[in-house]
């Protein structure tokens, strides 16, 4: 079986890693628009690898501003079947202490204005979304990080709200006690639409800071994230760089979500709206 490409989504430190080598940008265009930036295609310890910088380069692009859609749509259409996304979160929990890697496996969504599913206008679709992330990348991603001694929580919920303002008190302690581990602003839509994308996808956050609910610590702000990731950002490029070789091009229940999920006759699909998701839904409209 040919070896897929391998899609990383995340901030510049992740393609100016050790290792990394870009052979060309590609600027694409999609039925959704453009993505974030131009996608770097490369090779990393020997796999074929897309880097995608999340907020663009130079980070100018907010949280609700990202145009996910486009981004994961540019990875199919590049024939990225893996999708690994490096986020820097708050954490929720004191055990999850800042620097510490966290391999989330469930989200909450408080977003409340992103477009989220690559159907409508005339074809309806109803994925599957309980598990949300890869179990098998989210795996591979847990023994990478044990294998190299890093902090790493191997599962975590993490609870994407709006931004791009970080939570009030209030909010926080709600969302303390909803249970959840960590908080973001970007995974949810990606890992929503990654799986209507057949793409296997996992998250590996980044704990930067305690939010506002721990009150020795103060509350966040843009310079305690930021001096955190520089000083821990390498444990994600570790991390990801042990995982490469070991992921496997099996076959994955991820790669199957559309099937029974479209609800649609294929005679009653608009023409346009079948051209124009060729290359998710194609095979299921032959």
């Amino acid at each position: 079986m040919t070896e897929g490409i391998i899609g990383i989504i995340g901030g510049s430190g992740l393609y100016k890693m050790e290792g990394v080598k870009i052979s060309e940008e590609r600027a694409i265009e999609t039925p959704f628009g453009a993505p974030s930036d131009a996608i770097m295609m490369g090779t990393l310890e020997g796999r074929r690898v897309a880097f995608l910088p999340r907020h663009g380069r130079g980070h100018c692009i907010l949280p609700h501003e990202i145009n996910y859609r486009a981004n994961i749509f540019a990875m199919k259409m590049l024939g990225v079947d893996q999708i690994i996304s490096v986020s820097a979160v708050g954490s929720m929990k004191e055990g999850i202490r800042p620097g510490h890697l966290v391999m989330v496996d469930q989200f909450v969504d408080r977003t409340k204005s992103r477009p989220q599913t690559f159907f409508g206008n005339g074809i309806a679709a109803h994925v599957g979304f309980a598990d949300p992330v890869c179990a098998r990348l989210q795996r591979a991603a847990v023994a990478a990080a044990n294998g190299l001694n890093i902090a790493a929580h191997e599962k975590g919920t993490y609870v994407c709200i709006e931004g791009p303002m970080f939570s009030s008190r209030a909010e926080s302690n709600i969302y303390r006690s909803w249970g959840v581990d960590v908080i973001g602003m970007t995974n949810y839509q990606e890992a929503k639409l990654a799986r209507e994308a057949e793409i296997c996808y996992a998250t590996i956050a980044l704990s930067t800071d305690y939010d506002c609910w721990h009150l020795s610590e103060g509350p966040v702000d843009v310079a305690m994230i930021v001096k955190t990731l520089r000083e821990n950002v390498d444990k994600a490029q570790a991390t990801i760089r042990k995982m490469l070789p070991a992921l496997s091009d099996g076959d994955c229940t991820c790669r199957h979500a559309l099937e029974g999920a479209i609800m649609t006759d294929p005679a009653s699909v608009p023409a346009d709206i079948k051209k124009k998701l060729a290359p998710i839904i194609g095979r299921y409209f032959k």
